[in-house]
């Protein structure tokens, strides 16, 4: 029967995830990266993640990841030169769905577009990649931002949402955005409460979720943290024009051989 709905009728319906993989670190014995990088990849692969955001990807560990998923393409570069050196924030997707239409990388600084730039009273250089990807289903537009926020300066979080908030103003408007990170912080802190609480709204898709699954934090340090002292400082955030169905944090493995980071990722269901 003919139809006069357009295929831009049909809503994007994403499985997005957060994932900080835990740098390749030397220090972590059985928890380094060569015991897990398998794992990682497997259990992308086992979720079926259309796109995902990662924190603390150094080259190596890219690399890695390219290679053993061919379905997917990224975009990113590392924080100390812009290029290569130091920590990316990358963001991955399946290249047969979805379109990178513009993608580029800023500083987290008064001067986000000096590379290695520390900004405020941050510790570490610190950086946004972002994505203007569209949906080869039905054409429609949105942004993907991915962060990790620095772990000591307190002005440098709160500084670092409001410029993210203003990129994504000036890039798309008010088509949909969803940002991922590890914000270093929960959900009392500061920067939280900018990123959800200001005129240009960002929503926490756990709280908006109609379901939740799995635990109630992503930062256990390779489990060796007291369960009492784990806390919820990874996060996806969203336009309001977002839905999400579902938001879940798989508990991590109880033997280091298990391990998949030193964070659980969070994983959300989005339609829009």
């Amino acid at each position: 029967m003919f139809s006069c709905s357009s295929v831009k009728d049909n809503p994007s319906e994403i499985t997005y995830a957060t994932f900080n993989i835990r740098l390749d670190h030397s220090g972590d014995s059985l928890n380094n990266w060569k015991y897990r990088k398998d794992t990682v990849a497997s259990f992308i692969h086992a979720q079926d993640l259309d796109i995902i955001g990662m924190q603390e990807v150094l080259h190596n560990q890219l690399e890695d990841l390219k290679a053993r998923l061919p379905e997917y393409a990224e975009v990113g570069v590392g924080r100390e030169d812009g290029k290569t050196k130091g920590e990316y924030a990358p963001i991955f997707f399946k290249k047969d769905r979805f379109e990178i239409l513009d993608n580029n990388t800023f500083w987290l600084s008064q001067y986000p577009d000096s590379v290695g730039f520390i900004g405020w009273d941050g510790a570490c250089t610190r950086i946004a990649t972002w994505a203007k990807i569209k949906d080869k289903k039905n054409g429609k537009i949105f942004m993907a931002v991915n962060t990790h926020f620095d772990h000591v300066g307190t002005e440098a979080r709160r500084k670092g949402a409001l410029l993210i908030i203003e990129k994504i103003k000036e890039i798309v408007g008010d088509k949909p955005a969803i940002l991922t990170g590890d914000f270093n912080v929960n959900e009392l802190s500061e920067a939280y409460k900018t990123l959800t609480t200001n005129s240009f709204v960002l929503k926490d898709t756990h709280k908006e979720a109609e379901n939740t699954s799995g635990v109630n934090y992503t930062y256990h340090d390779f489990g060796r943290l007291n369960p009492d002292s784990r806390d919820k400082i990874d996060f996806i955030f969203i336009t309001p024009q977002i839905k999400v169905k579902s938001s879940y944090i798989p508990k991590e493995g109880t033997k280091s051989d298990k391990h998949l980071s030193d964070h659980n990722p969070v994983i959300v269901e989005l339609s829009f």
